[in-house]
């Protein structure tokens, strides 16, 4: 899930950061992905317009 296209759907960082009850700045230090426990959240905020993508697990 790419933060970029997540911040668009709300209208930008600050509305996202908002929405998930966290700072702005917080939402900056993600970097280009969604963090794997943000995006669950946003799974359900979004009512699944937005899949959680799982890493597999190291063997």
């Amino acid at each position: 899930m790419k933060t970029k296209e997540v911040a668009a759907h709300f209208g930008s960082k600050t509305k996202l950061a908002e929405a998930l009850g966290i700072s702005p700045s917080a939402v900056t230090m993600w970097g280009e992905t969604v963090p794997e426990g943000r995006q669950f959240q946003l799974q359900i905020l979004t009512n699944g317009q937005f899949k959680a993508v799982t890493k597999p697990e190291a063997a």
